[in-house]
Formats: structure tokens, C-alpha cells, sequence
């Protein structure tokens, strides 16, 4: 399935002085796909080590870390050529072996001219926290070091609505919805009657590429939700993997709590909802570890609207998302009837799935996640800066689009423009740009 992030990747591998690559993102999220068609695509040839299956490499990685060494290891093992520039090497799962990950410092001090690329699930908690060990590490081997300005980084997140519509080949549709939230141009009724249909079924399919690859081939939401719990299962393995056995029941405490969280009124993250009697002191571990796993968002609090709004932030204050809004219905076990007929519905939890889609667009597209209270009289769900511009936006599951906070937000910090995000056409008016749920994908930093 196509993916934006083969545009970034082409970009690092026609940079010059490009460094080894590490590719970051949750698990499942298509980290080896996308490697390898891109080494299918773009180079002459690629290999592919999987460093926690291969414990050969592992072995001789114990041994020595030297470049040459390793790509003439490589070779033998693999009986293929490696060619400066037109061989891509990926390193999969690299938080496995912290010995491979040491070595591209080398690559790029030593021998720049190979491309590495290496995929990382849960690398930081795997190296800062100390959680899993190397089973082939020696005693008396150098302290680990993260190779730090020695490597290029990109993140992959799951599939948003525009990659989603690619799967579905609605390339032109995809075009469509751009042009029209350029020029803020209402799209004909049946056309924005098929777009809402079509994020609706996004709704529930979500972004992860083996749902929506399996939605594409059955048509059955069941055959994608049966794929989801199976994500939900192997995160929830990872918390015991890759966490100490008392960090695990807090990490599993928070994420379960997630939906209960969503569910209120006051969507600030609450301790005590994940378990009786809970602070930040007890948890705080625990949410840093999901936000590292990436299998969270977090939306910070911020006190004012001035520029740089980054200054603003309360790190005490702030809502979790989960990084799937497929598969946040799934583990809310939200009836697919229900998201299919969510436009008008009164339920205010839906309102809650909006906005974690919403959430989930922003971060693919760089956007950080900040939101505003007017006191106990009101909320903007995100603010956003862009450039020297800050936009208050609000985003309503339907046609209710009231939106005084964000009237508010706009006087008080002298805002020339709001963003309402809802199942209405496009359109501008009174300072407030209408963007139809379906182009969320549409905005970004600037």
C-alpha cells in the first residue's frame, strides 16, 4: 500500500551526506514493509537482517562492531553483494541487539557510503530504561551509548484518512478534498455524502495497515477487528516484555483506562480512573511508557495563546489519546452500527472518537497536540501555531457546530482565523474555516 513516508525516505536517500537511518514507530504500524519497498523501488538491492530472529548476527555483532567487518558478514551469510549507495541494508527490530544499533555511529564516522536503514519498535524504552538486555552482551564490553547526531530519524504512524482512501483507490477523491480545503470551495453534496462515508468506515477499519489490507480484500469490518485485537494482544504482551513485572500492571492499568477517559466530560487524564487512589507519582512511569511505546498521544494543557505556545504547556494537565482510532473502538468495543451511523448520533463518546481521529491526523502530520480551558466555562479541543498565526480548533462529531470557546479563544488572543472541524461542507465565514471531518489530513504546520 503506497505511504507518504516513501517521499521522506527518497528525500534522506538523495541527501548527500545522509547518515544511517532509524526508522521509529509503533509496532504494526508497517515499519519492514515500507523498507522494503523502498529498497525495492529505489536501490539496486536490498537485505533485510531481522536481528531477533538471526542470532548469528547477534553472535558476530558481540564480537565486533567494524563496518567492513560487518558488511563482508553480511555478504557471506546473505550470498549477496552490498554496493555502496545502491545496496539498502535493514536492520529490523534493532532494539533487540543494542550492539547493532552502536555500530551505525561507526557506519557514519567510518564508512558513510552504505545506506543502513534500521527499524525500531519500542526503542527507547529498550535502551533507556534498561528493560531488555542483550543476551549476548559480554561483560567486559564498552558501556552502550545511543549514537547520537550520528543517525537520521523519521517516525511512521499509522495510515491516515488519505492513505486510507489510496488503499480504497480513491485517488481522486483524495485530490479532491485538497483542492477544495485550499480554496475553501463547498464540494457537490453527493461527493461530501461520499467522503463522510468514507471516514465513517475509517472509523472503524482505522489506520493500521494489516486492518485496512484485510478490509480491502474481505470488505468485513469482523475480519478487520479480528486483526485489531490482535495488535491489542501483542501491545499487551509488549508491556510485560519489555517492562518490569510492577511497571506492567500500571502500564496496563493506564492504557485499559483510556476509553473511561475518553468517555467524560472533562477528558483530562485521570490517576484514579486507572486505578483507585492513583497520582502521578505512581503512574508517571507508566504513561511515559506508553508514549515511548507510541501506541499514545498526549495533548498538553497550555495556559495562554501567545507565540511560542510551547512555552505555555501545563505537564500536569493533559488528555491521552490512543495513536488508532480503529483500534480505540475496537478495545471500547463500540458496535460498528453505531460509527456507521455516528454523524447525528447523541452519544458522547462519539464526540471522543473525533476527536482521537483528529489527534491521530495532527501528529502524522508534525502538528504537536496542545489544547485550551477557559476556566470551568469552556475547552478548544487543539491549538495550533503556525508560524507567526495561532488557530483555535474545535471539532463536533456532526452538524452541531456552536462554538463559543473557540469564539473566545479567537477575541481574547486577537485570532484571524478558527478551524471548526465537522460533518459540514467545506466553507469560510466570520473568521472560521469549515474543514469537513474527512480533510483533517489536509492540515499541517506551515
Amino acid at each position: 500500500m503506497k505511504r507518504k513516508i516513501i517521499e521522506q525516505l527518497l528525500a534522506w536517500k538523495n541527501r548527500p551526506d545522509h547518515k544511517p537511518l532509524i526508522l521509529n514507530g509503533a509496532r504494526q504500524v508497517g515499519k519492514t514493509y515500507i523498507l522494503e519497498e523502498f529498497g525495492k523501488q529505489y536501490y539496486k538491492n536490498y537485505i533485510r537482517i531481522s536481528l531477533d530472529l538471526v542470532p548469528n548476527v547477534r553472535e558476530f555483532l558481540s564480537k565486533t562492531i567494524e563496518p567492513l567487518e560487518i558488511i563482508a558478514y553480511i555478504e557471506s551469510m546473505y550470498d549477496i553483494r552490498i554496493l555502496p549507495h545502491e545496496t539498502l541494508v535493514i536492520l529490523d527490530e534493532i532494539q533487540d541487539c543494542k550492539r547493532a544499533l552502536l555500530a551505525l555511529k561507526y557506519f557514519r564516522e567510518d564508512h558513510p557510503e552504505y545506506d543502513i536503514a534500521a527499524a525500531g519498535s519500542l526503542l527507547g524504552i529498550a535502551i533507556n530504561k534498561g528493560e531488555k538486555k542483550d543476551e549476548n552482551q559480554q561483560e567486559n564490553e564498552e558501556p552502550f551509548s545511543y549514537p547520537v547526531g550520528k543517525v537520521d530519524e523519521l517516525n511512521l504512524y499509522p495510515m491516515d484518512f488519505e492513505e486510507f482512501l489510496w488503499a480504497m483507490d480513491h485517488h481522486i477523491l483524495a485530490e479532491t478534498i485538497k483542492e477544495h480545503y485550499q480554496n475553501d470551495a463547498p464540494m457537490s453534496e453527493s461527493v461530501h455524502a461520499l467522503a463522510l462515508d468514507l471516514y465513517q468506515k475509517y472509523l472503524i477499519v482505522g489506520g493500521m495497515p494489516e486492518s485496512v489490507s484485510k478490509y480491502v480484500e474481505t470488505h468485513s469490518y469482523l475480519e478487520s477487528r479480528i486483526v485489531q485485537q490482535s495488535i491489542l494482544t501483542g501491545y499487551n504482551t509488549d508491556m510485560g516484555k519489555y517492562a518490569k513485572p510492577s511497571t506492567t500492571v500500571k502500564i496496563r492499568a493506564c492504557y485499559n483506562s483510556i476509553p473511561a477517559q475518553l468517555a467524560k466530560e472533562n477528558r483530562k487524564f485521570q490517576y484514579k480512573l486507572a486505578q483507585k487512589g492513583g497520582t502521578a507519582a505512581v503512574f508517571g512511569e507508566a504513561i511515559e511508557w506508553l508514549l515511548q511505546a507510541g501506541i499514545t498521544l498526549r495533548c498538553k494543557l497550555i495556559s495562554h495563546g501567545f507565540i511560542p505556545i510551547s512555552t505555555q504547556e501545563d505537564d500536569s494537565d493533559f488528555k491521552i489519546y490512543m495513536h488508532d482510532v480503529g483500534l480505540l473502538n475496537t478495545k471500547a468495543d463500540i458496535p460498528v452500527q453505531m460509527l456507521l451511523s455516528s454523524i447525528e448520533s447523541d452519544n458522547t463518546f462519539l464526540g471522543s472518537v473525533a476527536e482521537n481521529y483528529v489527534g491521530q491526523a495532527l501528529t502524522a502530520n508534525g502538528v504537536a497536540l496542545r489544547y485550551w480551558k477557559n476556566g470551568n466555562t469552556g475547552e478548544v479541543d487543539f491549538v495550533i501555531q503556525n508560524g507567526m498565526e495561532v488557530v483555535p480548533v474545535e471539532v463536533k462529531k456532526g452538524r452541531k457546530v456552536k462554538a463559543i470557546s473557540m469564539n473566545d479563544f479567537k477575541k481574547k488572543y486577537d485570532c484571524s482565523v478558527g478551524y471548526r472541524i465537522s460533518s459540514k461542507n467545506f466553507g469560510f465565514a466570520n473568521g472560521i474555516k469549515s474543514i469537513p471531518l474527512y480533510a483533517v489530513f489536509c492540515i499541517s504546520n506551515m
